[in-house]
């Protein structure tokens, strides 16, 4: 098997931390059972060597032998490939449920959230919506989600009992907003979160971002003292 490495950033402020979109990699590399190696891009200057892997000079990419990967779905789809997490004879379904997640659902959850990220971290991300604006955006989300959970009902996982590289890309854009009580009214969205969550794969991923950043604080702690 070819070695696997996924390229994420050098460093990270404190409030993005569990949610860099590398951890979309980490998990479905887990579930898949590929051991990876990481590499960094600076996250504060952009480099031509990022762009090379990713045209947009964002993260994650991946680099698997010969391939170079950007997009976090296709990523994901990749990695998937000849594992349960893309069964042959549900590929499409599983397909349908990957841009689902990312071209319906995050397109509505992203906009409010950087209404959100405005209000609480307006030095990083500009002046915030007015109330009335994120009240629409609110409405817009709380809509997709509604007919989310009704298509889950009576579900374990998007396609069942079976839990797929859909699941992770919908967990994940679930995962992203999961505070402000958004899925208060939601409880088969927050049951499906849970379980997504609880899974050993996504917290060996989880973890493993996280010491990631860590190692990150200490290695620019020792270049501050030197």
């Amino acid at each position: 098997m070819s070695p696997l490495t996924i390229v994420t950033l050098d460093w990270v402020p404190d409030f993005p931390r569990g949610f860099v979109r590398d951890i979309r990699a980490r998990w479905a590399a887990e579930e898949a059972g590929r051991p990876y190696q990481v590499e960094t891009v600076p996250g504060a200057q952009k480099t031509e060597a990022h762009r090379e892997i990713q045209p947009y000079q964002q993260v994650p990419a991946i680099r698997d032998g010969d391939l170079t990967l950007f997009e976090s779905g296709a990523i994901v789809l990749h990695l998937a490939e000849g594992t349960p997490l893309l069964p042959p004879d549900r590929r499409s379904e599983v397909t349908q449920w990957v841009i689902s997640a990312l071209n319906t659902v995050e397109i509505a959850t992203g906009h409010w959230l950087l209404m959100i990220l405005q209000r609480d971290y307006p030095e990083i991300f500009g002046p915030g919506a007015t109330d009335a604006q994120l009240a629409h955006a609110r409405r817009g989300m709380d809509l997709r989600l509604g007919q989310l959970e009704r298509e889950l009902d009576g579900r374990e996982w998007l396609l069942g009992d079976q839990f797929t590289a859909g699941d992770i890309l919908m967990a994940d854009t679930l995962r992203q907003i999961d505070h402000d009580g958004v899925l208060d009214g939601f409880p088969g969205l927050r049951a499906y979160l849970d379980r997504a969550k609880a899974r050993p794969g996504f917290q060996r991923a989880y973890d493993a971002q996280m010491d990631h950043w860590k190692a990150a604080d200490k290695a620019r702690a020792a270049v501050a003292a030197s």
